[in-house]
């Protein structure tokens, strides 16, 4: 059977999408992934409270809402299989979508909204403390009570490190900007915005060793990649941005994609580069990535998908 719709990945975008293609009669098919890129339901399944999604007032767990996202969109009729997409064939109508079960689904429309997997560091005791003040969004998590007026650290030296620490400024009463070499890779006009600010102070030729804490984060342990001293560095919260890698393996090069590996999307739209496939969420944002707003193209892409199938009288 060739299926209308399928939709890869199930994070905000996905389910998103999964629930307006399937209000629409489209009957859609949510392949959910399992292991690459992540567990099924993205970035926030290993969030703790969520502040800034609204309908929420007093917030709500990440993993609480990634389940009645999913229970909404099974609610509206998405058949959900929960395997890793291996490999896309998009050289041929209907495209072929290759599972790690072995698989071969048949599809006249993609949906693509694999997200993109935040870089961590390879630390065991990172893997110990994560969600529990360590975490790879300052936007998301930054504002949250345990965060406010206490000092917190970012790792990272580029444009986006430099955005997340003057985010923290708004909470925090200082944050340590922890890079590893002696000058920021991020922009002239973020550089001196970091400079300048009262509430950051640079921590130049450093690298985390160690974090520290039994249940919650209570400080870092740095090396000086000079003189290879050790101190610790006492603060409640640490927001790795070293950067995301956007999962797009198993598409193979099929589609087209910026230096960094997002999929292009064509301008006010979520049409990618291969007519039939769309991208939606953080696998094609490189500049907002929250809930949210993948939420909000997951969106766009379903009506875009409605359309061209209609367009080509494939409903």
């Amino acid at each position: 059977m060739t299926e209308r719709v399928i939709v890869v990945g199930s994070g905000p975008a996905g389910l998103t999408a999964a629930v307006y293609t399937a209000r629409a009669n489209l009957t859609p098919l949510m392949l959910q992934g399992f292991q690459l890129g992540g567990m099924p339901g993205g970035q926030l399944m290993t969030t703790g409270l969520v502040e800034n999604f609204p309908g929420f007032p007093d917030g709500i767990e990440g993993q609480e809402l990634m389940a009645r996202m999913q229970q909404q969109a099974e609610h509206h009729g998405t058949r959900m299989v929960m395997e890793d997409v291996t490999e896309v064939r998009l050289d041929r109508r209907p495209f072929g979508v290759f599972t790690s079960g072995g698989t071969e689904y048949q599809t006249q429309a993609l949906i693509v909204a694999t997200g993109a997997t935040a870089r961590r560091l390879p630390i065991e005791s990172e893997k110990r403390l994560w969600g529990r003040g360590i975490s790879a969004c300052a936007v998301c998590d930054g504002g949250l009570p345990i965060f406010r007026n206490k000092e917190l650290a970012v790792i990272g030296g580029g444009d986006s490190a430099v955005e997340e620490a003057t985010h923290l400024t708004q909470f925090a009463s200082k944050v340590y900007l922890i890079h590893r070499r002696d000058k920021l890779r991020a922009s002239k006009v973020m550089q001196d915005r970091a400079h300048k600010h009262p509430k950051i102070q640079l921590m130049w030729n450093k690298t985390v060793e160690e974090f520290l804490g039994d249940k919650m984060l209570s400080g870092l342990r740095l090396k000086d990649t000079i003189t290879g001293e050790i101190s610790e560095l006492p603060v409640v919260g640490c927001f790795e941005a070293i950067g995301h890698e956007p999962n797009v393996g198993f598409l193979k090069g099929q589609l087209k994609t910026d230096s960094e590996d997002y999929i292009v999307t064509k301008a006010g739209s979520t049409i990618t580069s291969v007519e039939g496939v769309f991208a939606a969420g953080d696998v094609q944002d490189r500049r907002y990535r929250q809930a949210v707003s993948a939420a909000g193209s997951g969106c766009m892409a379903a009506i875009d998908a409605e359309h061209w199938l209609q367009e080509k009288e494939l409903v």
